[in-house]
């Protein structure tokens, strides 16, 4: 998968953090821009407005790559009932060597996020396991080694976990 994809949800995602940005954050750091700025007579010499303008930077600089992976990435939805692993479907799996248990959503490269149980597609994990069905292992070759999971469910996506 070399397209930028998203899920539906993913994009939400991205839409909502790109507006707390353009309303919320840019008000946040004009406000401590003003505030430093009458602080000390010489703005080149105040820590506080250097800093203040690096977060300025920072801000727009985030707030222009959500703005472009918005405008290139292409939105997909799973084929549910297919029986296959694919985008946006959450797959429960078993790592063979411990017996350990996993839930994750298979989502684009652009909204991966394991602490949410969110997995990319170009992961190696996320690159095992697309196209595969229950019962069927996957070979994860990563840098700390190889492991294999067995595909115990291919599920719909959570609606809980979408917002």
């Amino acid at each position: 998968m070399d397209e930028p994809v998203i899920t539906r949800a993913g994009l939400k995602r991205l839409r909502q953090e790109l507006e707390r940005l353009k309303h919320d954050g840019r008000r946040a750091v004009a406000e401590r821009l003003r505030h430093a700025a009458t602080s000390e007579a010489n703005p080149a010499q105040n820590v506080d407005y250097i800093d203040a303008r690096q977060e300025l930077v920072s801000l727009e600089e985030r707030i222009a790559l959500l703005e472009h992976r918005l405008r290139s990435a292409r939105v997909v939805a799973p084929r549910l009932g297919n029986g296959r692993v694919d985008v946006g479907e959450r797959v429960r799996v078993r790592d063979l060597a411990s017996g350990k248990k996993l839930e994750v959503e298979l989502v684009g490269p652009l909204e991966g996020d394991l602490s949410a149980g969110r997995v990319s597609v170009v992961s190696p994990l996320g690159r095992a396991l697309v196209g595969l069905r229950r019962g069927d292992v996957a070979d994860v070759r990563a840098p700390g080694g190889g492991r294999s999971f067995k595909v115990l469910a291919v599920e719909p996506p959570n609606p809980a976990r979408a917002a």
